[in-house]
C-alpha cells in the first residue's frame, strides 16, 4: 500500500512537472533568472567568476526541474552569454529511462573553454549530447578555484544551488534548443 501511494505522489509530479515548466518564460524573466543564479554561483564556487570571464561563452539555465519515476525527464531554459551578455536563449530537455526515482530543482552552467565548441553549440539550433561523454561535470573542493582546475574538456557543467533528491542509474539524452522567448 505504501508503494502504490507512494508512485501515485510520483507520477502527479511528474505531471505537475511537465504542465507547469514546460511554458517558456520571457527573454526579461530567463535574464533576470540567469543573473540571480550567477550570484549564486559566484557565491558557491571559489573562482567561478574568473573561471567565466576567462571562458569563450557559458550558457546558464538558472531553474532545470527534474523528476523521475523509471522513467523521467528534465526542462530548463537560459541565456547563452558571451563576453556578459546575452547573445541567445535555448531549452535544456532530456529523457530518461532506468532505475530513478525523485524530483529535484537546481541551476546548470556549462561553459565553452574553447572557440570550436562555442560556435559548435550556436551554429546548431538543436543540439544534442549525452552529457556524461561530452560535457566535463566539474568537481572540485570547497578549497580550490574553480579557475585553478583543469577539467580536460571544452565543455564544462556547474551544477549548483540544488533541491530535492533524485537518485538514478538510467539512460538519458540530452537536447539543447534555440528558443525565442517573448519580449516584454
Amino acid at each position: 500500500m505504501k508503494l502504490l501511494k507512494t508512485i501515485s505522489i510520483i507520477l502527479a509530479m511528474l505531471l505537475a512537472f511537465t504542465s507547469i515548466s514546460m511554458a517558456e518564460d520571457t527573454a526579461e524573466e530567463i535574464d533576470n533568472d540567469a543573473n540571480e543564479a550567477l550570484i549564486v554561483f559566484y557565491k558557491e564556487v571559489n573562482g567561478g567568476k574568473k573561471f567565466l570571464d576567462n571562458a569563450k561563452g557559458y550558457v546558464v539555465f538558472p531553474d532545470v526541474k527534474e523528476a523521475g519515476f523509471f522513467v523521467g525527464g528534465k526542462y530548463g531554459e537560459g541565456a547563452l552569454r558571451i563576453n556578459g551578455v546575452t547573445k541567445g536563449y535555448y531549452s535544456i530537455t532530456s529523457a530518461s529511462m532506468g532505475f530513478q526515482m525523485g524530483a529535484q530543482q537546481y541551476s546548470l552552467i556549462i561553459a565553452f573553454t574553447t572557440d570550436h565548441a562555442l560556435k559548435t553549440f550556436m551554429e546548431d539550433d538543436d543540439w544534442e549530447t549525452e552529457l556524461d561523454v561530452n560535457i566535463a561535470l566539474a568537481e572540485y573542493n570547497a578549497e580550490e578555484e574553480a579557475d585553478d582546475v583543469d577539467f580536460g574538456s571544452n565543455m564544462v557543467g556547474f551544477v549548483f544551488d540544488s533541491e530535492g533528491a533524485m537518485g538514478n542509474f538510467s539512460f538519458e539524452g540530452t537536447r539543447f534548443e534555440k528558443i525565442t522567448p517573448d519580449i516584454d
